[in-house]
C-alpha cells in the first residue's frame, strides 16, 4: 500500500535547497514518545544516552547508547522508552517526584532525516538504479540496526560521527562531505550484508493497519473506538487488536493517547494557551484525566513541562 498524502508527517524535513534536517530527541523530557509515522526521507539515528525501543516496519528493535539505526523512506516507524526506563519514569512520577529534565529514564538520540537526493536518487546511472532506488521504492522494507558487536562497528560509528559533524557545521562546503559520507555509509552497509530487504509479506501487519494509523493521526482529537478502527480496515476487533499490537508494539488506545500527549507537548512549548484549552484541543474532555495521563507519560505535570521549556529556551 502506498502511504496516503493526508497521513504524511506534516513537518517538512527537506527541500531542494536544504535536503535534510537534524533533530535532537529526548524522551520523555520533550515528548513521551515518537508515535508511529512515516515520511519520504531516510532517517539515520544515533543513540547518545539510554535505551529505546524502535518500531521499524514489522521489526521491533531495542537499541542502546552508541548504537545506530537507518530507516528507509516510507517505512512506518516509532520510538519509545524501553520497558525498564519507562518503569523508572512511572515510579518517579507516581511517587510525587519529577523526572522532567533530570535525566532519569531518559532516551537521547540524534536524528538526521535526509532526502534520497543526497544519495543522487535523481540520477540514471547503474549505481543509482541497482543500489539506491531499491532502498527508496515503496516496496522496499529494509531497516538496519548497527550494534556494538558488529565487526565494522568502530568504522561505522566513526563515519556516523563525521556525518553528524557535517550536519552541525551547516554550510554548503560541509554538504559536499556529507553527501560523500552518506554514500560511503550505504556502501559499507552493502559490503557488510546489512541492506537486505525483509521477506515478502513480513510487513503484513503494519500494512494491514496503516489506514487505521492514518485515520488516528488525522483525527486523534475526536472520540475514536477500537471497534471503529477495526471496521475501517475490515478486520474483526480481536484480529485488529492483535495486528495493531504486533505492528506498533502497543495497543490502539495507548497509541491514541501518545498522539494526544505529543500534540499537547508541542502546544505547551509553542504558545501561552491555558492548559485546560490545550487539553480539550488535544481530545481530552476531562482536565484531571489529561493531567494524570501527561504525568504518567512525560514524568511531570503540564505546568512543569511548560516552565522547563521556557527556561531552556526550547
Amino acid at each position: 500500500m502506498t502511504p496516503n498524502r493526508e497521513t504524511l508527517e506534516k513537518r517538512q524535513h527537506s527541500t531542494t535547497w536544504m535536503p535534510y534536517s537534524y533533530y535532537e530527541c529526548r524522551l520523555p523530557e520533550w515528548f513521551a514518545s515518537v508515535p508511529v509515522h512515516w515520511h519520504g526521507e531516510f532517517e539515520l539515528i544515533h543513540i547518545k544516552q539510554g535505551r529505546g525501543e524502535f518500531i521499524c516496519g514489522s521489526r521491533k528493535v531495542e537499541a542502546e547508547e552508541g548504537e545506530l539505526l537507518l530507516v528507509p523512506p516510507n517505512m512506518l516507524h516509532a520510538a519509545y522508552l524501553c520497558r525498564e526506563q519507562k518503569t523508572v519514569v512511572e515510579k518517579v512520577s507516581g511517587g510525587g517526584g519529577s523526572s522532567c529534565g533530570d535525566g532519569t529514564g531518559t532516551l537521547v538520540y540524534d536524528a538526521l532525516v535526509f532526502s534520497p537526493a543526497m544519495l543522487g536518487a535523481g540520477s540514471g546511472d547503474r549505481c543509482t538504479n541497482e543500489c539506491i532506488r531499491p532502498l527508496v521504492k515503496d516496496n522496499a522494507h529494509m531497516s538496519v540496526c548497527i550494534r556494538r558487536d558488529m565487526a565494522a562497528y568502530e568504522e561505522l560509528a566513526a563515519l556516523t560521527a563525521r556525518i553528524f559533524s557535517c550536519v552541525r557545521d551547516n554550510s554548503a562546503r560541509a554538504d559536499l562531505l556529507l553527501k560523500s559520507e552518506l554514500l560511503r555509509l550505504i556502501w559499507m552497509l552493502e559490503e557488510c550484508g546489512e541492506l537486505l530487504p525483509e521477506k515478502k509479506g513480513a510487513e503484513g501487519e503494519s500494512e494491514a493497519i496503516r489506514p487505521a494509523l492514518e485515520y488516528m493521526a488525522q483525527n486523534f482529537r475526536e472520540d475514536i473506538t477500537v471497534e471503529q478502527l477495526a471496521r475501517l480496515v475490515h478486520l474483526s476487533k480481536s484480529h485488529f487488536m492483535r495486528c495493531f499490537r504486533k505492528a506498533v508494539g502497543i495497543g490502539a488506545i495507548e497509541h491514541l493517547s501518545q498522539l494526544r500527549i505529543r500534540a499537547a507537548c508541542e502546544m505547551l512549548g509553542d504558545g501561552t494557551e491555558q492548559i485546560a484549552d490545550i487539553a480539550f484541543a488535544c481530545g481530552y474532555s476531562n482536565l484531571s484525566n489529561f493531567n494524570r495521563q501527561f504525568l504518567k507519560r512525560v514524568g511531570c505535570s503540564p505546568k512543569e513541562y511548560r516552565k522547563r521549556n521556557k527556561t531552556s529556551g526550547l
